[in-house]
């Protein structure tokens, strides 16, 4: 079990304890609300026991929530990428993973795949990148546009939780 670095979650107040994960999840802290009120205790000073609670919370919650979460992440190598107006955890992500070294062509090839996999799922494609480069994400993306609806839905949330895993190791 790894200890936060900079933090001690069971002594925080809800509010301090919202604002310190609120984004750990994009743009959705009902995932922090929820994770403090179920109680707060010595084991959510782990990076992992925390992040178990907070996927558990992810993955029992109903369709719409798992839809709006997956719904706030940005597109890869996206408009919002390019044009400086990602969260500073999700710039830091892509970053790492060289997607602001793409060539032309590469761009346009994330535009084709992000535009084909919305339309197909209604959702953006999400992958955690840390640990990949953006011919891997490419790739990655190449093989998972083909997948069945429900499989890749189930996969977002998965890879949404390696991400808040990632960045929850970060505190």
């Amino acid at each position: 079990m790894t200890a936060f670095q900079t933090l001690k979650p069971s002594t925080l107040s809800r509010k301090a304890f919202v604002q310190a994960f609120a984004d750990i999840y994009e743009h959705s802290p009902w995932v922090a609300e929820k994770a403090f009120d179920l109680g707060l205790d010595a084991d959510l000073d782990e990076v992992e026991s925390l992040h178990q609670r907070m996927s558990d919370i992810l993955l029992s919650a109903d369709h719409a929530s798992q839809l709006a979460l997956i719904n706030a992440h940005p597109d890869l190598a996206g408009k919002a990428a390019v044009q400086g107006q990602l969260t500073e955890a999700s710039t830091n992500e892509q970053a790492g993973a060289g997607i602001q070294q793409c060539s032309n062509e590469e761009f346009q090839r994330f535009t084709e795949l992000n535009d084909a996999y919305k339309a197909k799922f209604k959702f953006p494609f999400i992958m955690a990148v840390k640990g990949s480069n953006r011919h891997q994400i490419l790739a990655a993306f190449e093989v998972r546009i083909h997948n069945p609806v429900d499989t890749e839905f189930q996969c977002a949330l998965a890879e949404i939780n390696k991400i808040a895993l990632f960045r929850l190791q970060t505190l």
